[in-house]
């Protein structure tokens, strides 16, 4: 074959490669209700990612369960779980993934100690009494690639971070964002939290639908510069990307408990940063989480998403329609973004936060789900 046609057939071949649907092979880890948050990490320390939803973990490769403290049984057509968020993290630094735990909005954060292979519940300490807005986030806000633990508490009405304490049986020392009463974002039930580089100084800031919190050099420092701006209406996580490629970052958006997904480009004003709204969805409701993730390895991420089935046992808008699992690609032909919808399951949805991650370090990724469908995990497949 000449080295003309050889070349074409390279070419040939990677734009077949790059043409590629992705897909997902479903697995049903557990059926029952346990959680609408869900973390994972490898707990056992046996080289595998396991799966951590709230009341219990599960093995990994054949997802056996085990409890972590008294299992709750939960009926989500008439109620709620006593897990809406769920992270994994080494607390106290001896090697172990141990799991924070957050219930219903303006209750305790519980962190639980891992027993190194012991049987037995796991060790409960307390982080905080009140954690509110229903979606509190795991950030690296500090820069150091560890994240820390972002949300409201009350009465006051604060907008807070936490890091661990040195005394590992008390409270976690609480950073003020903003101080009360009543900051933006901190209602018991707000909706609307993210963290990202907002002004491009190279700083996580914090942000909900009302603006956003400006970042100090030093993150301890109390009280960060506050930016009023309009990002839209009740929304889950709020994701903070450069959508359109053009060297400052843009906010994109949910709507909870109706319909539509949006992206605010951001632009220059008079005053600092403004905010144009696009809407680019509005076919399936409650997309009550959102994750920012590269999922078909382009360079460019995308949106990893789905309905919160039964978020209010039904009564949402379009809260009896099938209970979605889906991705928006991300493409910018002509220098346009453009979000292309593709489905993976109709007959599972997301929680109130889930997780995209390497299950099986195959180098691509793959998503795992706890919500009222009950516990899924979706393997990208070659």
């Amino acid at each position: 074959m000449s080295t003309k046609w050889t070349c074409l057939l390279v070419i040939l071949m990677a734009a077949s490669a790059l043409a590629e649907e992705v897909s997902f092979t479903k697995i049903v880890v557990d059926q029952t209700f346990r959680a609408e948050g869900v973390a994972v990490g490898d707990v056992n320390r046996d080289g595998k990612l396991d799966i951590l939803s709230g009341d219990v973990w599960y093995a990994a490769p054949g997802w056996k369960m085990h409890e972590v403290r008294p299992v709750g049984k939960y009926d989500g057509t008439k109620g709620y779980s006593n897990c809406f968020v769920n992270f994994a993290q080494d607390v106290n630094g001896d090697g172990w993934v141990d799991s924070i735990v957050i219930g219903l909005p303006d209750t305790e954060c519980f962190w639980y100690e891992n027993p190194k292979n012991q049987p037995g519940h796991w060790k409960q300490r307390i982080v905080v009494k009140s954690a509110c807005n229903e979606t509190p986030i795991f950030a690296d806000l500090l820069g150091n690639g560890k994240p820390v633990p972002i949300f409201a508490v009350r009465p006051e009405g604060q907008m807070c971070w936490f890091g661990v304490p040195d005394d590992l049986e008390g409270l976690w020392d609480m950073h003020l964002i903003a101080a009360g009463p009543d900051a933006p974002g901190t209602k018991k039930y707000s909706h609307g939290l993210g963290a990202g580089d907002m002004n491009g100084d190279g700083r996580c800031d914090v942000l909900v639908k009302e603006g956003w919190w400006e970042a100090p050099r030093r993150r301890t420092r109390n009280n960060w510069k506050w930016h009023p701006v309009n990002l839209g209406e009740d929304c889950a996580n709020m994701l903070v990307y450069d959508v359109d490629n053009d060297g400052d970052n843009d906010v994109i958006t949910s709507s909870a408990h109706r319909y539509g997904f949006w992206w605010f480009e951001q632009k220059a004003g008079s005053d600092g940063p403004q905010f144009e709204q696009h809407l680019f969805f509005k076919k399936y409701s409650q997309p009550h989480a959102m994750i920012l993730a590269d999922m078909n390895r382009d360079g460019i991420k995308d949106v990893v998403t789905g309905k919160r089935h039964f978020a209010h046992q039904g009564k949402d808008p379009g809260g009896r329609d099938p209970a979605m699992l889906y991705w928006f690609e991300l493409r910018r032909d002509n220098g346009k973004p453009e979000f292309i919808l593709h489905e993976i399951d109709n007959d599972s949805g997301v929680g109130t936060q889930f997780e995209v991650v390497d299950m099986n370090a195959d180098g691509k990724l793959d998503i795992v789900t706890s919500n009222k469908k009950g516990v899924h995990v979706f393997l990208q497949r070659p």
